[in-house]
């Protein structure tokens, strides 16, 4: 199975937000923020129809872990993650003023 590959697509001082892709589809989507004592609680989703398994969850989140988040781990009692199942239903932006 080919790899996920995770992209940052929004950062702030205190959080930021990453996409997985697979083959050129989106997999899942993850909101990371870094809390001021430390530690970094997660909110992962994964993309209903997308073809990742639950079986695969665990290994996401390990690869979310090692790749974009060196100073805290899962084990160390510094990161959380909780993880949903959801669908995109539009993106929704302000009209430009005119």
């Amino acid at each position: 199975m080919t790899p996920l590959r995770w992209t940052r697509t929004l950062r702030t001082p205190h959080s930021e937000r990453l996409l997985a892709t697979r083959d050129g589809r989106d997999v899942a989507a993850a909101d990371l923020h870094y809390l001021p004592d430390g530690t970094v609680a997660g909110t992962v989703i994964v993309l209903r129809g997308a073809g990742l398994e639950g079986d695969e969850v665990p290994a996401l989140l390990a690869d979310l872990d090692r790749e974009w988040l060196p100073g805290v781990d899962l084990g160390g009692g510094n990161l959380n993650f909780t993880v949903v199942l959801g669908e995109v239903l539009g993106n929704y932006e302000p009209e430009a003023a005119g």
